[in-house]
């Protein structure tokens, strides 16, 4: 009985012990993040989308329903977020910048993973985490080198990886969509989700702590998918968007000429989009977002298999938004709701009271570095600087408000020289409203003011900015604050 009572004192003893040592454990982190997504998913109420995958981590998760990139565009909105910093202050506002040159910040810029790296993570890259044009390697950021990384997205099409002799077309890209009968893995994103979801099996539950980077390509134009996900959905059931007319009061200089799109295909021998175009278009966006979708379900399976789901924060959210067809635009970067708004999904294992949950607490990409780093038991060193919130509260109490307001900025038109930029937008984003003020670069008169009423137009219709001076007035001082006119 003596050797009974001892054993099961052992056993209870090592059991207690083994439960204090994994509560200690800091948590592992795998933030994938999508490029070019908005929010047209099943976990923001899209009807059309077929999402499981993101269904099923949102269940498992906080959805942040109000979420803002601070620039609609692949480098300066992953510069920023990955940083901390605001693109006024990291310095990078076009697609060619490297964040460590242009910063100017040297060793009091840390990456979001280097800053996990330098605490013992195992920090490991796989896809697009950083932007892809140039050399985007980052050997500060990671313990061993980025794989699946760099490349252009038209490097993904059959076209492509054709020999130009056997090529039945020439485009100027690529073809703007394809649907073939392949596998996931003929893709990048199914090799990245391969290899990623390969790793989180391998790692053992009990090791290193970890962050996993995986960067999927799409949705990106060009608008490619194994034909299984096109065929998911019914053509007749995708919705055009409103007639150009529809919108109201617009100043040109937020609209662009949606170059990207016609980059793509035959599509420069065309005067304009048919609406039968415009459906197809739109279909093969939501096919590459279905695509995307099973590869993160992929890895959500591998981090259940490898024995991690309850030591491992998962983030999933989209560098910024994108239009397909909405005012006439195909693209992102404006700041309109469309492109600034991004979908942003934060699972957490310890906090069960935010699993199935929604927050619309006003908040922005330049949060999650804060956010993670608390969640880990962690916080910023005293020369370090950061300018986003901490959003953890909410994994609390997604009913509270952190923050008053949001801020995205793009310069107008993008696309082309430095030279040609004639003036840059800055908007902010607050409970009911979004107003955007246009200052010229040179001079910074103000061009043109956009005001947008979230409580009756959502889809921002009708600029109302002339019927409601006092909320203009109000915003525009608000915007002041962070981002100065400087007079010459």
């Amino acid at each position: 009985m003596q050797v009974f009572t001892r054993m099961t004192l052992i056993l209870f003893f090592h059991a207690f012990l083994t439960l204090v040592v994994r509560a200690e454990r800091v948590p592992n982190v795998v933030l994938i993040v999508a490029d070019d997504l908005n929010c047209f998913i099943e976990p923001y109420g899209d009807n059309v989308a077929i999402t499981p995958h993101l269904t099923e981590l949102a269940s498992r998760g906080l959805v942040f329903e109000k979420a803002y990139c601070q620039q609609a565009v692949c480098n300066p909105s992953r510069s920023s977020f990955l940083t901390g910093l605001r693109p006024n202050t990291v310095k990078v506002d076009d697609l060619r910048k490297n964040f460590r040159e242009a910063s100017q910040l040297g060793e009091a810029l840390v990456t979001l993973p280097q800053f996990f790296k330098e605490r013992g993570y195992f920090c490991q890259n796989i896809g697009k985490l950083f932007h892809n044009m140039g050399e985007t390697q980052d050997r500060q950021s990671w313990s061993i080198d980025e794989v699946l990384h760099k490349g252009t997205h038209s490097a993904d099409t059959i076209h492509y990886n054709t020999p130009k002799r056997l090529r039945k077309n020439q485009f100027s890209k690529a073809p703007v969509m394809e649907s073939v009968d392949v596998p996931d893995t003929f893709y990048r994103d199914g090799q990245i989700a391969h290899l990623a979801a390969s790793v989180l099996r391998d790692l053992p539950p009990e090791g290193k702590p970890f962050f996993l980077g995986v960067g999927f390509w799409r949705p990106h134009l060009p608008f490619v998918a194994p034909q299984k996900y096109w065929k998911q959905y019914d053509r007749s059931q995708i919705q055009i968007p409103p007639a150009i007319d529809q919108y109201a009061f617009v100043p040109s200089i937020a609209l662009h000429d949606s170059r990207e799109l016609w980059s793509y295909g035959n599509l420069r021998e065309k005067q304009s989009l048919a609406e039968e175009d415009v459906r197809d278009l739109k279909l093969g966006y939501y096919a590459s977002i279905s695509f995307l979708d099973a590869q993160v379900g992929k890895i959500l399976d591998a981090i259940d298999l490898g024995g991690h789901r309850d030591n491992t924060i998962v983030v999933f959210l989209s560098d910024h938004g994108f239009h397909v067809g909405e005012r006439g635009l195909w693209g992102k970067t404006t700041n309109f709701e469309l492109d600034a708004r991004v979908p942003f999904i934060l699972s957490d294992p310890r906090a069960v009271g935010s699993h199935g949950k929604t927050s619309s607490s006003l908040c922005e990409l330049v949060d999650l570095y804060p956010t993670l780093i608390h969640l880990c038991g962690f916080q910023a060193e005293e020369n370090q600087v950061l300018e986003g919130a901490d959003l953890s509260p909410l994994l609390k109490d997604p009913t509270i408000d952190i923050k008053p307001a949001a801020f995205t900025q793009h310069q107008h038109p993008f696309y082309g020289s430095r030279d040609q930029w004639k003036a840059v937008g800055y908007s902010i984003r607050t409970t009911q409203w979004r107003y955007t003020e246009w200052r010229a670069i040179d001079s910074q008169e103000i061009l043109a003011k956009e005001l947008y009423d979230h409580s009756s137009d959502s889809q921002e219709m009708t600029n109302v900015s002339h019927l409601h001076p006092e909320v203009v007035n109000q915003h525009a001082i608000e915007l002041l604050q962070l981002f100065p006119i400087h007079s010459e």
